[in-house]
């Protein structure tokens, strides 16, 4: 008997064990915290690179999320070019075949990761631009709206759990380091690149949402950047196709554009990335941008923001800096570090920069104590992570923390209470259930399709997949809506069948799908360009409908809020501020009155609603009345 209690407590104990060491194993990271140790082995590795292998350790490479054979050509180059340059980060991404971006797996990822970790001679930092957490370039993810839906929100409390489950998704995978979040005051409604990426128009709010994002992901393990300094929201230029300028006096500038800078200061931001603009006020050169001007990045950033972390700069491929460097594109990231930068993000020719920054070291142009004091802060950074302990992940713990059933549901209460009624003219919403009940064998289905609901979906490019949530979601509550995609090459030639269509229909929605894409080229009578607007086919077919029909009308901004400034005719008006899938799901449920409105725009839209507008919406009665709608300041 005694000896049957003795294997019982036993197999008890050992039971216990495994079940402590199974929860330590996926335990998501602690808290950045850098201790003695780690600033021991930073200190000691240091003091053993040669000059070649401290410069690599400045420079950041693209590694796209994908499966490799570890023998395969694509593999070897990358991991060859890692060693030849003494490669020290690597930014996570995934194929992009403008508009298209191919979004790949968590497990891919990891493993990838992994596999480069276990090449490299040193623990390698891992960036990322989840902007919208994991789901913007991996499937399976927690999926969360644009910035801008967080500002609609008001509420800080999101934006701290929004910056937490990131930073533990981003872990669970081997990315350590997140380029958000946007510090960027997007006061500029014609601003083509930012928009939607920012929290809002208002520096205390943005400030105070990208503090809160900050905490959240710090506090998880995960190195956060503020972009794009010293302020990328009044500019009416994509830097990824032209020189952007910031045009704000120094007033404007410290009371707008650095009041969130400052914010994330406050808050602890390991990184700032400077971005690719020229600023009269700061540095007069007609030819110098932020990234390569010491006025900027030294003078303002370091010596009086006091900002002693890395300061990182914005990709030195995008054409706002490279059509300054024509002639030698290597001597951008040189003039870069010379201006106080850290680490050189994504440089258009590794090789050229490469040797242009040994040479400029090996010559004294850089001082051999800069060199090391970069490097350092990047080693410490990465001992923060814990990198010089472990530096693969757990694949098991991947299923565990990535796209967790209550994080995808707070995604989606993001995106539900970021719903924000502009105009409502009192006849239309919310709809009403309707239509044929779909049934039938699989494969033996036949659904009637009439046009008392017509749904036209707007969009870059209908081979996207943006519009499918939104027509499925449609689709479940009015089996036989019509649905039309279209894109500005199709749009005038599918006028006629859509205007007919809309002219039986009781109801019509126009979900509008625009959101900033970076190097979207446009041609235009000012050359190539970039926008946000709908100055094309789509806008043209957008303004027939509104003449036709904009009583029964209501139009969804699923990204861009502004696009009702060109549209006055618009008489029901709804915005998500983004096109993420979760977003897609909001709008409808907002349409048929299932969830209630109470977004606020932080933003202004010139000659329809001030910031701060919005109509609340409650969710409707069981009897089938609402309660009183209150209106704040639409006009």
């Amino acid at each position: 008997m005694r000896r049957l209690l003795t294997s019982i407590l036993l197999l008890f104990v050992l039971s216990l064990l495994t079940f402590a060491k199974d929860k330590e194993k996926s335990a998501p990271p602690g808290p950045l915290h850098l201790d003695r140790d780690g600033e021991k082995w930073a200190e000691k590795t240091l003091h053993k690179l040669t000059t070649e292998e401290k410069v690599g350790q400045l420079f950041m490479i693209w590694a796209r999320a994908e499966f490799l054979n570890e023998n395969s050509p694509q593999y070897l180059q990358l991991r060859d070019t890692m060693k030849k340059y003494h490669i020290g980060s690597f930014g996570m991404t995934v194929r992009w075949d403008p508009p298209f971006l191919y979004r790949n797996q968590p497990f891919e990822a990891a493993a990838l990761l992994n596999r480069l970790q276990q090449d490299s001679k040193l623990p390698l930092l891992v960036a990322a631009d989840f902007e919208r957490g994991l789901s913007m370039r991996l499937h399976g993810a927690t999926e969360f709206p644009h910035a801008m839906a967080f500002g609609a929100t008001g509420n800080l409390e999101y934006a701290e759990a929004f910056g937490k489950i990131t930073a533990q998704e981003s872990r669970a995978i081997g990315v350590h380091w997140n380029f958000f979040p946007d510090a960027d005051v997007n006061s500029n409604p014609a601003n083509p690149i930012i928009n939607t990426r920012s929290f809002g128009e208002d520096p205390q709010q943005v400030g105070e949402l990208v503090a809160a994002y900050i905490h959240g992901a710090r506090a998880n393990g995960m190195l956060t950047t503020a972009k794009h300094f010293p302020g990328h929201g009044d500019t009416a230029t994509d830097s990824h196709l032209g020189l952007a300028q910031v045009t704000g006096d120094k007033a404007r500038l410290d009371s707008v554009e650095l009041k969130p800078f400052r914010d994330a200061i406050t808050a602890g931001v390991d990184s700032i990335m400077v971005a690719h603009v020229t600023v009269p006020a700061l540095d007069p050169g007609a030819n110098r941008v932020a990234t390569t001007s010491s006025a900027i990045v030294t003078n303002l950033l370091k010596d009086q923001l006091g900002f002693h972390g890395i300061v990182v700069t914005d990709a030195l491929d995008m054409a706002g800096l490279t059509r300054l460097y024509a002639n030698d594109v290597g001597r951008a990231a040189v003039d870069a570090l010379k201006a106080g930068a850290d680490m050189l993000l994504i440089p258009a020719d590794l090789d050229a920069s490469y040797r242009d920054v040994l040479k400029a070291v090996q010559t004294g142009e850089i001082p051999p104590a800069q060199l090391d004091a970069s490097v350092l802060k990047l080693l410490k950074a990465k001992a923060s992570l814990g990198l010089h302990k472990k530096r693969t992940v757990d694949l098991d713990a991947v299923a565990e923390i990535v796209g967790k059933p209550d994080n995808l549901a707070l995604g989606q209460q993001i995106a539900d209470d970021a719903v924000t009624l502009v105009r409502d003219n009192g006849k239309l919403l919310p709809l009403q259930h309707s239509g044929t009940i779909a049934g039938g064998l699989p494969y033996q289905q036949v659904e009637e399709v009439r046009d008392d609901t017509v749904a036209v979906i707007f969009s870059e490019d209908v081979r996207m997949d943006v519009g499918r949530a939104f027509e499925h979601q449609l689709h479940a509550r009015v089996p036989d809506a019509n649905v039309f995609y279209v894109d500005s090459r199709i749009a005038a030639a599918m006028s006629q069948q859509i205007l007919s269509a809309i002219g039986q229909a009781h109801t019509v929605i126009a979900a509008v799908y625009v959101v900033p894409t970076a190097g979207r080229v446009v041609q235009s009578p000012n050359g190539v360009t970039n926008t946000v607007g709908m100055a094309d086919a789509n806008g043209a077919l957008l303004q027939q409908i509104l003449e036709h029909a904009a009583d029964k009308t209501v139009m969804l901004a699923m990204g861009n809020p502004y696009l009702a400034q060109d549209f006055p005719a618009i008489q029901n008006y709804v915005c998500t501020f983004s096109n993420a899938t979760v977003s897609e799901v909001s709008a409808v449920k907002a349409l048929f009155g299932e969830i209630a409105v109470h977004g606020r725009l932080p933003v202004t839209i010139p000659n329809i609603a001030q910031r701060g507008s919005g109509i609340d919406r409650p969710i409707p009665t069981a009897e089938g009345g609402t309660a009183h709608a209150h209106s704040q300041g639409s006009r």
